[in-house]
Parts: structure tokens; C-alpha cells; sequence
């Protein structure tokens, strides 16, 4: 936005909205967001570029699965000094989006610029905020003004999410090494997962895998049960939010969502988990080894999993047993499904025996680089 009219929630505004995801996923998601309507969205690194207006940006944290943050910019100029950008951050029309009465904290970064200094910029940019709007800097606020200055040129962005939107709101348990739900959501749109095909996840941890599916297969949004950053800003109308969160696409599965795990505790927290979610007629969790695991009766579909690694859960040589055994379950048991698995070691997936097909770049998770390893139909 360039106006320093103050712009009614109503209007119809045309900006550029940022969402984040993980490098790798770019394209991924940029499929999502052009399959949920959003008009003309592009791939860039580290996320996805499309422009609308407020309710745009609410769409997109209430419907976008894969999305780890969304930003509104709401301005961009070329800066070369601090007293520049102090200058220029105080002609940004912040009263036509931020609220004089709403904390707010601003976090930067640089690259590759004349201002290099993060905190420097930071703290100009927050007090022309303060001096021209009146709204409070405080450093443990929720509502978070990222600015990237980069090759000279300044983007000044609002965090329109808050907490990151892997939290949905119902994982109130988690397991060692837990999946991202957006991470998960991204992994299943790779597998061509689209909600119509049972899904078996036979190492379920907190049921991430399963719940995200389940979600997907009943058309239920992501954000539904969530606050938002957006609703502390001037552009927030409560009536027309409450009007588009209400409407209703959800839709009884035709299938089936089955998890199981070794760990009687993981299968109960999944089961919570997924309650809480409300998907739990659709799913069912039961404790079992890799070596009980049975198709579901009925159609074929997909076994997906977030097996341990070794890097952060122990030797990874050890696991050499349990690759083995799911790779021998899957070739004897599983024929016409199609499998995939999430793994930081190429090693490990080779040993289960399974006819990979080519593989995308690796995606950073919880400090690795993960693969995800998939196949077509199994013989």
C-alpha cells in the first residue's frame, strides 16, 4: 500500500502478500495457493507472492495449510543510511493499518546493504512507529513488524499470523522430532495425496500425518480454531471475519485414516490430538509393531511416515532393522499402495528395498536436511 489515506476495512486494496515456507517447498505450495483460488500466485525463495487485499490475507492464514507465516507489505523504498529509513519509515502510513493502542515489535534483517546493522534499523524503524502513530514498542509483543533490507532496497512487512500456523490449535501433546503440521500438509500435496484414498501412517508419533489428512479429506480449514495477528489491526472488520470463517465446505470423508506405533502413549496422543481436532470419527490408532501392520479393508491408498532418523533419536545404524522390516512389509503386504516416508538418511531409506521415485531437493527440518523418499503404485 502506498495511500496515507486511512483505508476503510471494507475497501478493496491491491498489495503484495508474502507467504513463508521452507526452502524447497516454494513450489508446493505455490500449487496449494493457485488450487485454493488466490489469483495469479508466483514462487519465490522462500515462499510465495500474490496480491490482494485484507481479506486476502485473511483467506490465506484461515485456508492455506502449507504457509508458515503470511505477511502483508505494506511498504518498500530504496534506503542507503539509518537516518534514510528513519526518514522514510515515517512517511510508511501506519495508521492505516497499525492501531495506536496495540503493542507492536519490529525484527529486521539485513543483506547485502549500506545499512547492515539489524538492530540499528530496528530500533529506527520502531520509533518512527511510535513518534508518528503513538502505538507502543515493546519487546515481547505479539504483533511483530519484519523489515528486510536487502541490496538497498527495504521491505516493511506485518506479520498477519502471530504464532506460527503449524500451531493449529489442537496439538496440545507432541512426541520427540515432531512433523510441522505445514511441513506434513506440503509432504502429503507431493505424494498427490487429495483427500479421496485411505491413509496408513504405521509410525504415527502425535498423528500428525493422519490428522492433517483427515483434515484435508473433510474440508475442514487449517486456522478454524485459531487466533490471528490480524484481528489487533486497523484493518480488522470482526463482522465480515466472523462471516467468512463461519462458512461451511466441511464434508464426511469417503475413507478411512488408520495410525499405529509401537508406543501405547504416541497412539493415545494421537487419538487426543485428533479430538481435538475434530476428525477423530475418521481416524483410528491402535499400538502395534511394523511387523503387525495389515492393509485396511477397502480402496488403496497411501502409507506415508516420519520414521526416526538417528541423528537426534540414537544410532542410526541401529535402525537399520526397522528400515528393513518396513521396506518388507510395504513389497509383501502393501501391493497397488503407494508409500512414502521423511528421513535426514539416504542410507537408512535404501535399506528398505523400495523402488524410490526421483527425488526433489531436501527441505531443512528441526536442524537437518530431510528427503522425502516416495513410489508409485507398488507391485
Amino acid at each position: 500500500m502506498t495511500t496515507h489515506e486511512t483505508v476503510p476495512s471494507t475497501r478493496p486494496e491491491d498489495f503484495e502478500i508474502f507467504l513463508a515456507t521452507a526452502p524447497g517447498f516454494e513450489d508446493t505450495l505455490c500449487d496449494e495457493v493457485r488450487l485454493k483460488g488466490f489469483k495469479r500466485p508466483r514462487a519465490v525463495p522462500g515462499g510465495v507472492v500474490l496480491r490482494g487485499g485484507w481479506p486476502e490475507v485473511w483467506r490465506a492464514n484461515l485456508w492455506v495449510r502449507g504457509a508458515s507465516r503470511v505477511l502483508a507489505r505494506v511498504d518498500t523504498f530504496r534506503v542507503v543510511h539509518l537516518a534514510q529509513l528513519d526518514h522514510l519509515a515515517r512517511r510508511t502510513p501506519w495508521a492505516s493499518v497499525l492501531r495506536p493502542d496495540v503493542p507492536f515489535r519490529v525484527e529486521a534483517h539485513c543483506a547485502a546493504s549500506r545499512v547492515y546493522h539489524a538492530g540499528a534499523a530496528a530500533e529506527r524503524i520502531s520509533r518512527a512507529i511510535t513518534e508518528t502513530l503513538g502505538a507502543p514498542c515493546q519487546p515481547d509483543a505479539a504483533l511483530v513488524i519484519r523489515a528486510r533490507i536487502e541490496r538497498d532496497e527495504c521491505t516493511l512487512s506485518v506479520d498477519t499470523s502471530g504464532a506460527l500456523l503449524h500451531r493449529r490449535g489442537y496439538k496440545q501433546a507432541v512426541n520427540r522430532a515432531p512433523l510441522r503440521e505445514t511441513m506434513a500438509a506440503l509432504f502429503l500435496r507431493q505424494c498427490g495425496y487429495d483427500g479421496t484414498e485411505p491413509v496408513v501412517d504405521p509410525m504415527c508419533g502425535s498423528g500428525t500425518f493422519i490428522i492433517e489428512a483427515a483434515e484435508i479429506a473433510a474440508r475442514l480449514n487449517p486456522g478454524r480454531g485459531r487466533h490471528f495477528a490480524f484481528e489487533e489491526l486497523a484493518t480488522f472488520d470482526a463482522e465480515a471475519w466472523e462471516r467468512m470463517r463461519s462458512v461451511n465446505s466441511q464434508r464426511v470423508p469417503s475413507v478411512r485414516f488408520y495410525g499405529s506405533d509401537r508406543d501405547a502413549g504416541a497412539t493415545a496422543m494421537s487419538m487426543a490430538n485428533a479430538t481435538r481436532a475434530g476428525v477423530d470419527a475418521y481416524v483410528t490408532f491402535e499400538t502395534a509393531p511394523i511387523s503387525a501392520l495389515m492393509p485396511p479393508e477397502g480402496s488403496k491408498g497411501l502409507v506415508i511416515c516420519n520414521p526416526p532418523y538417528g541423528a537426534r533419536l540414537g544410532d542410526p545404524r541401529s535402525l537399520v532393522p526397522l528400515y528393513r522390516a518396513f521396506g518388507q512389509v510395504l513389497r509383501e503386504r502393501f501391493g497397488g499402495w503407494r508409500a512414502a516416508f521423511v528421513t535426514s538418511a539416504p542410507d537408512l531409506a535404501r535399506e528398505t528395498g523400495l523402488p524410490f521415485l526421483p527425488m526433489r531437493a531436501p527441505v531443512p527440518h528441526g536442524g537437518l536436511r530431510v528427503s522425502l523418499f516416495q513410489t508409485g503404485p507398488l507391485p
